[in-house]
């Protein structure tokens, strides 16, 4: 089992195992959403995540749909302003930030989404995947339903 919390430790979940993937995304809304150069989020599956506490002090703030619903969502914790994962996931994962995790998830990153949207001084020299947004909507299109946001 691996534990997490936001900043003030208000939230606190934890989960069974990770599934993937491990994704480091560079669009526009993750970057303010996280206010760095990308937001590092790893997917786990809704049946190995659980609250541990600190459900009823999650907010959730959601954008409209860009390309195709759902919508971008980001919850965080009201104590400490914190991403968190979404109280209410659509589908049969959720995205977890993986900064929040407090042990090792057992997974690394494996790719960087929507490089063409990246900060200008932004580096990205770690030898992963870069994919743009074309490659992104490719890929999702292949995938199988529940395996990701459209961000």
């Amino acid at each position: 089992m691996i534990e997490g919390a936001c900043l003030c430790g208000a939230v606190r979940f934890e989960i069974d195992r990770a599934a993937g993937p491990f994704e480091l995304c560079h669009c526009k809304r993750c970057r303010k959403s996280s206010g760095s150069a990308y937001l590092a989020g790893l997917w786990v599956n809704v049946a190995d995540f659980r609250f541990v506490s600190g459900r009823d002090r999650i907010s959730t703030f959601e954008l409209p749909v860009r390309e195709r619903p759902p919508g971008y969502r980001r919850s965080f914790c009201t104590s400490c302003g914190c991403l968190v994962p979404d109280p209410e996931p659509c589908g049969t994962r959720i995205e977890v930030p993986a900064g929040l995790f407090e042990g090792d998830p057992g997974m690394r990153p494996e790719r960087h989404l929507f490089v063409d949207e990246r900060s200008p001084w932004t580096i990205i020299a770690d030898g992963l995947p870069q994919l743009d947004r074309r490659a992104v909507r490719e890929m999702r299109e292949r995938a199988a339903p529940g395996q990701g946001s459209p961000k």
